[in-house]
């Protein structure tokens, strides 16, 4: 299968959401479980992570853009692939301003691992890209140190795709704008703060954070990190093409030393940063940073209840050929 170059673009981020009917959502993921696909499928796992590894291997980047695609996919209409497609007319959500800070490394990491299953006759055209794409989050993480979870496994492709239907979080925004944000998702402070530890791998352009360090540096920020991301936006707001990993002291690794930095003021978006700065999420932040393992059992948890979101069936879904466009 082809691969298509997706447009390259200046930063990882967060999510984004749309409206999904809420009867859909209950029906889609009342369906999922583990092993859905055993009778048609049942080397799919394998099969998805050795076509991760492969991606991650030649790429550092592939790993987070990847996971930060399933974000932002649950997060529009639903886990149900949507960021994939592509309309003629250019009016899908990928290619929407806040879509093209996705990675074309995460998109082609999902097109590789489809054509790694459909090349085993017994899986070809079988498995959704939803659910691929699920396995390929939750691989990026394993791979990269993170914990090794259960992903339930049974939904359906959506159809749909426009750009307008992208509306994503900012890296200004405090803990009640999170939280507002989340819980449309019907997820909650909780979740959202272990939900956030993906933010372990990955970087993000001067653009996201660069305010934080011009004139009025942000008193939240340590000034040694402010000081030494001065250098890599001098700009202030960082128009240019400079970036900082989200979490500089393992920036390859799924750990939560994420949380660590926030208690000394090294968070690089000031959202980031938003968890440990009000006292009503400090003491999740505290715990995280000190038990990786308790880390790792939410961040799983919550990953599994962000992949229920938008969940589709048969009657208002499919399985794509080719996750690109509708059959």
């Amino acid at each position: 299968m082809s691969r298509l170059r997706f447009l390259p673009a200046a930063a990882f981020f967060l999510l984004a959401l749309d409206a999904f009917p809420p009867s859909t959502a209950a029906a889609g993921a009342q369906q999922l479980r583990p092993d859905y696909y055993a009778d048609v499928c049942p080397n799919l796992e394998s099969i998805v992570r050795d076509a991760v590894r492969m991606s991650v291997a030649h790429s550092p980047v592939a790993a987070p853009a990847t996971l930060r695609l399933f974000f932002h996919d649950c997060a529009v209409r639903g886990c149900d692939a949507s960021i994939m497609l592509i309309n003629p007319d250019g009016d899908d959500e990928w290619r929407s301003l806040d879509g093209m800070t996705l990675k074309p490394e995460g998109f082609n990491t999902v097109m590789s691992a489809k054509a790694a299953v459909d090349s085993d006759p017994q899986c070809r055209n079988m498995v959704s890209c939803a659910d691929i794409l699920a396995l390929a989050a939750r691989d990026s993480v394993f791979l990269s140190g993170g914990p090794d979870y259960q992903v339930e496994l049974g939904r359906y492709d959506g159809r749909v795709s426009t750009r307008g239907s992208v509306v994503i979080p900012h890296g200004t925004f405090n803990l009640d704008q999170l939280n507002a944000f989340f819980s449309g998702l019907g997820l909650s402070q909780a979740d959202m703060i272990a939900l956030s530890g993906a933010h372990t791998i990955g970087a993000a352009s001067c653009g996201f954070f660069g305010y934080r360090v011009g004139a009025g540096t942000d008193a939240a920020m340590d000034p040694a990190f402010a000081e030494q991301l001065r250098g890599t936006c001098p700009g202030g707001v960082g128009v240019g093409g400079g970036f900082a990993f989200l979490d500089g002291a393992t920036p390859l690794g799924f750990d939560n030393e994420y949380y660590r930095n926030l208690r000394g003021g090294r968070g690089l978006l000031g959202s980031d940063q938003a968890l440990y700065a009000d006292p009503r999420s400090r003491g999740a932040v505290d715990l995280y940073a000190a038990d990786q393992e308790a880390f790792f059992d939410d961040f799983a948890a919550a990953m599994t209840r962000l992949g229920r979101v938008g969940a589709r069936t048969a009657e208002d879904g499919e399985i794509r050929r080719d996750c690109r466009f509708p059959n």
